[in-house]
């Protein structure tokens, strides 16, 4: 399973949203800090959940991470744009 799969796949099942969108951006930082050949270093995330409802900001990206558990120290970047 690739790390955008996985990523999904985690996402999904916490909190099935209505719109997910998970990016591989890793091309685009080629030369930077973190890039890896082959990618799956720097992500882009956008998901819309009911789940999020009432929640903060900071509380909506606790729970994105939460959910991800053992990914993000795998990865180096993780953009998210959460939201219900």
């Amino acid at each position: 399973m690739t790390m955008t799969e996985e990523i999904r796949t985690r996402l999904q099942a916490a909190f099935d949203p209505y719109e997910l969108e998970v990016v591989d951006d890793s091309e685009s930082h080629r030369g930077h800090a973190g890039f890896r050949e082959g990618g799956e270093s720097h992500f882009n995330v956008r998901i819309r959940a009911a789940a999020f409802a009432g929640l903060s900001r900071v509380a909506r990206h606790r729970a994105v991470h939460k959910a991800l558990g053992d990914v993000v120290p795998r990865i180096h970047a993780l953009a998210l744009d959460v939201s219900d």
